[in-house]
């Protein structure tokens, strides 16, 4: 058993490790800095174990993509929060516990009964068959993401645009405390509306008679 584990197998099974540990602490931990910075570890770990898988680009789109540029700004978000009052509200954590169990065992009982563990092992996941010099990681992609993949590729993509598309209009609260000039106004003004002249007598000079 010891003789077939190769140096390949030993990494995988630390990225794996520090994938678990990093996922199980994103939901665990109390600081919002702390949970986003478990997520890239994530990613990083993940990005690991998909290069070990041949899948190169997919891993590279990882690390560029969701933590060079999406998990940047969530931290800049949550860094821009004001996480004392957010941590004032942390005592409701304890009463949302036994919903959260309730949800993660619903949520294993589902993934348990529509996956189930005849979908893992050697025998359905085999290991990467050697490439050859000319192989093309986003070729192979491209033409499964675009044919067999095609309609949940566009479905993924509509939603996507719906759910930009619902966050603008529930953020968008109309212009406010802006200062705007309106053209038809200041060109039907009228000079006695805005300036008016006044005549007064002269005032004499202290020290002569009036």
């Amino acid at each position: 058993m010891l003789e077939s584990i190769t140096p390949l197998h030993i990494i995988f099974y630390i990225f794996a490790a520090i994938a678990f540990c990093s996922a199980v602490s994103v939901i665990t931990v109390r600081n919002p800095v702390r949970s986003t910075l478990s997520l890239v570890v994530t990613f990083f770990a993940m990005s690991g174990i998909w290069m070990i898988l041949n899948a190169e680009f997919l891993s590279l789109i990882l690390l560029l993509v969701y933590v060079g540029a999406v998990m940047t700004l969530f931290l800049f978000v949550v860094m821009m929060l004001n996480i004392d009052k957010a941590d004032e509200k942390k005592h409701n954590f304890v009463r949302y516990l036994p919903f959260g169990i309730i949800v993660i065992l619903l949520l294993t009982g589902i993934t348990v009964v529509t996956v189930g563990p005849k979908y893992f092992g050697l025998a359905e996941v085999p290991e990467p068959l050697p490439i050859s010099a000319d192989h093309s990681n986003i070729q192979q992609l491209g033409a499964v993401l675009y044919t067999q993949y095609v309609y949940p590729f566009e479905i993924a993509g509509v939603l996507l645009l719906a759910a930009i598309i619902a966050a603008i209009t529930l953020a968008y609260r109309g212009p406010m405390h802006r200062k705007v000039q309106n053209p038809s106004c200041q060109i039907n003004v009228r000079p006695e509306d805005r300036l008016r002249l006044i005549k007064m007598p002269s005032e004499p000079k202290q020290g002569t008679s009036p």
